[in-house]
C-alpha cells in the first residue's frame, strides 16, 4: 500500500497525486498539516504525529510504501521512485 502525506495547495504534493494518478496507482492521502511549508499549522494531529515517527522529518510530500518497506521525502525523489518500481 502506498500512504502519501501531503498538502492540497502545496505544488510538489501535486506533482505527486499527478504522478500517481498518471500511473493508475492507488493510495492513501494523509494530510497532516495545512501547508507544505515545513512547521505550518497542523490540521490532524494523528497523522502529524505519524509522519514524524515514521519519516522522523515535519516535511511533505512523504510517500510511505509498505509493500516494499520504502519512504521517500521530496517530490523528484518521490517521482522517481514511482517512475522505477510502478510505471
Amino acid at each position: 500500500m502506498l500512504e502519501l502525506y501531503q498538502a492540497e495547495g502545496c505544488p510538489h504534493s501535486t506533482e505527486v497525486r499527478e504522478k500517481l494518478t498518471e500511473l493508475g496507482v492507488s493510495y492513501v492521502v494523509h494530510n497532516p498539516r495545512l501547508t507544505g511549508d515545513e512547521g505550518g499549522d497542523v490540521l490532524n494531529g494523528q497523522a502529524h504525529a505519524q509522519l514524524t515517527a515514521i519519516g522522523g522529518e515535519d516535511s511533505i510530500p512523504f510517500l510511505v510504501d509498505t509493500a516494499r518497506e520504502e519512504t521517500r521525502y521530496e517530490s523528484e525523489a518521490i517521482v522517481d521512485y514511482l517512475e522505477d518500481h510502478y510505471a
